[in-house]
């Protein structure tokens, strides 16, 4: 796939496209803070998804087949893996308590801080690749690791607590140990202070900062184009709050999605590191030889498209197969009374 310079337009209409849809969201759609009806999230379900398929078609005319696969196949990678966040965000909400109703206004602002934080990560991500292209081999071995990881992971003792960010946030931020309405601060005895919600917008934030450590290196074993990397990512974070409504409750009939999600990080991080393995083995043995002939066509490039082409055929088989086995084998996890949150502000 060759590269592309974007014109300023091409970024005007994207982040035009996604402050736009964010605005009718939060502004019109949702400004007062209340629990979506299955209508409205259905509804919602559908903007995203089109959105994103849109932009899809956009790419097509614009830059060809090749890189609209590319989008949809970075598109479907990143979906997965933010449906993956939902269940902690689902285990943090019921951690700490957090009203149905507020739980909108959390997601959203988490969102945009996402916005911000991943476009930082993946520009830095991209530039570090451009000037020491070796470090897209750790990316790959950091997802093989990561994905091998997590078939064996669990989150079913999952405590915020533990990661130290409630603890340094408390230290700094003064909390009360309340909700006060969708309120993010309050003025308590004439000074400003953060409300419960506040520390929990805090907790998913840097949730999600870690997801994204994972996240962004799997789309770089697709694509280096930051444009293609960054549009992908944000299109598949934006609708997390409408699909964390829709999997809620429903989220333990997917208990094999988590498998699914592993095998296709893992089958990623063996896809990057491939490009190593056909230098050592081009250093090996001889072009002459048919092992030798094939490493150096990989070595050469020769197989890009196709590789495309296959990271898109597996990644849609993955999500189907686990959602499959999900419904034909379902759980018999008993379901576990969330801890009460204690007054870490003290």
């Amino acid at each position: 796939m060759d590269p592309i310079e974007y014109q300023t337009w091409h970024w005007v209409l994207f982040f035009g496209i996604v402050l736009t849809a964010l605005f009718v969201d939060i502004g019109i759609v949702n400004r007062k803070s209340h629990v979506p009806t299955r209508k409205e999230t259905f509804a919602w379900a559908t903007v995203w998804v089109s959105l994103a398929l849109g932009f899809n078609i956009f790419l097509w005319t614009q830059f060809g087949l090749k890189h609209a696969q590319t989008f949809f196949t970075g598109y479907l990678i990143e979906l997965s893996l933010s449906v993956d966040n939902l269940f902690v965000f689902l285990l943090i909400f019921s951690y700490f308590r957090v009203p149905k109703e507020f739980q909108h206004r959390v997601l959203f602002w988490g969102i945009m801080g996402a916005l911000i934080m991943r476009m930082i990560m993946i520009f830095a991500g991209a530039e570090l690749v451009e000037r020491f292209h070796w470090i897209i081999y750790v990316f790959g071995a950091f997802l093989i690791y990561t994905g091998l990881k997590m078939f064996k992971g669990d989150d079913e003792d999952f405590d915020p607590t533990e990661s130290g960010i409630v603890r340094f946030a408390t230290r700094y931020i003064r909390i009360t140990k309340e909700y006060h309405g969708d309120k993010f601060f309050i003025l308590k005895d004439g000074a400003r202070v953060g409300t419960l919600l506040l520390l929990v917008l805090i907790v998913v934030e840097f949730t999600d900062l870690i997801f994204a450590v994972d996240s962004i290196p799997a789309i770089f074993g697709i694509t280096t184009d930051r444009y293609i990397v960054y549009t992908s990512n944000i299109f598949a974070i934006l609708g997390l709050r409408t699909f964390f409504f829709l999997l809620a409750d429903v989220a333990d009939r997917f208990h094999y999605l988590k498998i699914g999600l592993a095998f296709i990080l893992t089958f990623i991080g063996v896809k990057m590191m491939l490009p190593l393995v056909a230098e050592v083995t081009l250093a090996l043995a001889d072009r002459t030889t048919a092992v030798g002939a094939f490493a150096g066509r990989m070595v050469d490039g020769e197989f890009k498209d196709e590789m495309i082409n296959i990271s898109l055929g597996v990644v849609v088989s993955a999500i189907v197969i686990s959602i499959i086995a999900s419904l034909l084998f379902p759980s018999k996890a008993n379901e576990v009374e969330p801890e009460k949150f204690e007054d870490l502000s003290e």
